[in-house]
């Protein structure tokens, strides 16, 4: 994995102490939480006690006041152990920015200090069993009723929905709203709150240790104080912040075709086929130059785009290209390197079966591939 333009001595220790600690603490029980079906909540604790939880909070609520650079390393890394702990890029990087930015002095106050120890999981329910990308079409109300909310839906496909103690849930707080969009709010709920509940955890076919499942609100009291930003914002407060998540996604994409390429290159060049590496005949080694030309390739784009980010450059479109292209690109590598292997890369005991598994659903969420590609349709005029 290369080394970004941006990177300092500085950015160089972090990235080696969040390696080590890695390897200490998730390497030798990825395989166990795959099993357990869950990240156990004692290794978040642990994250945010080496500062790897949130280090773009404020100091004053617990935080590092890190820029994104730092946020990026800790998401590299966590890619590279395995996609199943996408949940805690989605808590740092995701959802507690939602809070920084729209929320009071009161919310950050009272949740972000949590958020950065690993005492207050976070998640965001936006999809619902009837909408995905279409955020405007939403069907979960949150009607006022004095000092609260009474929120009623369901939601699914919930990203910590299992673990999470706060959740930033996608509400339609005016249902006649004309456009729709602007009935939309964001509501913090917290897991105790009455006529919450969770569901099942789903089973997936990839992600395994990532806890996914389905929310239920059934009159569910939320206090008015709960309410993020400003009512009818939500959809404008969405929109402002997708450009981050997509950014995260991409990464997590381009992280996986490096992992993908470095394990396949080990394993061609030990594994003998009539007399010689399987490395050896020119079909692998044209394979294999086409991947490393693509993650060479992803690499320079994906870096040029994070020092745009980081600089608070709009950068929509291109973060739309690099979240469909990264992505796609990660599939296409998983099915060659799975090939590559051989029937060894069907067997659950090597990395590039679990790759293969893990993969495709980086092009399903955070917004389609086919939506990343309308909004560049329509950013160059069409």
């Amino acid at each position: 994995m290369g080394k970004y333009r941006f990177e300092t001595d500085e950015h160089e220790l972090f990235r080696t102490t969040i390696r080590k600690f890695l390897q200490k603490e998730a390497e030798p029980y990825y395989e166990q939480w795959e099993e357990d079906r869950m990240i156990p909540l004692n290794f978040w604790k642990n994250m945010g006690d080496m500062g790897f939880l949130c280090p773009h909070v404020e100091e004053k609520y617990g935080g590092l006041d890190l820029d994104f650079s730092y946020s990026l390393i800790i998401l590299e890394e966590l890619e590279r152990i395995g996609t199943s702990l996408i949940g805690i890029g989605l808590h740092s990087d995701i959802v507690t920015p939602y809070i920084e930015s729209y929320g009071t002095k009161k919310q950050k106050e009272k949740w972000l200090p949590g958020c950065v120890t690993g005492d207050n999981i976070t998640a965001v329910a936006m999809t619902e069993p009837g909408t995905g990308s279409d955020l405007a079409n939403i069907k979960t109300t949150a009607i006022r009723d004095g000092d609260h909310f009474i929120v009623n839906g369901q939601k699914t496909f919930i990203t910590n929905g299992i673990q999470a103690d706060l959740i930033l849930v996608v509400v339609k707080t005016d249902p006649d709203a004309q456009p729709k969009h602007k009935g939309v709010s964001l509501l913090m709920v917290e897991a105790d709150s009455p006529g919450f509940s969770r569901g099942r955890k789903l089973n997936k076919v990839g992600l395994h240790a990532q806890d996914t499942a389905e929310l239920y609100f059934e009159d569910c009291r939320v206090p008015k104080e709960n309410l993020i930003g400003k009512d009818g914002k939500g959809f404008t407060y969405l929109m402002e912040k997708l450009q981050q998540e997509r950014l995260v996604v991409a990464v997590s994409g381009q992280v996986a075709s490096e992992d993908m390429l470095e394990m396949t290159l080990e394993y061609v060049k030990s594994r003998k086929a009539f007399g010689r590496t399987v490395g050896s005949f020119q079909n692998s080694q044209f394979k294999l130059a086409e991947i490393a030309t693509q993650v060479e390739l992803g690499r320079s784009f994906l870096e040029s785009l994070i020092e745009d980010h980081i600089a608070g450059k709009d950068i929509v479109s291109k973060v739309s290209m690099a979240k469909y292209w990264l992505t796609d690109t990660a599939k296409q590598i998983a099915n060659e390197c799975m090939q590559l292997h051989g029937g060894y890369g069907y067997m659950e005991e090597y990395k590039i079966a679990r790759r293969f598994r893990d993969t495709p659903v980086a092009a399903i969420y955070a917004g389609s591939n086919e939506i990343m590609k309308s909004i560049i349709a329509k950013n160059i005029g069409l």
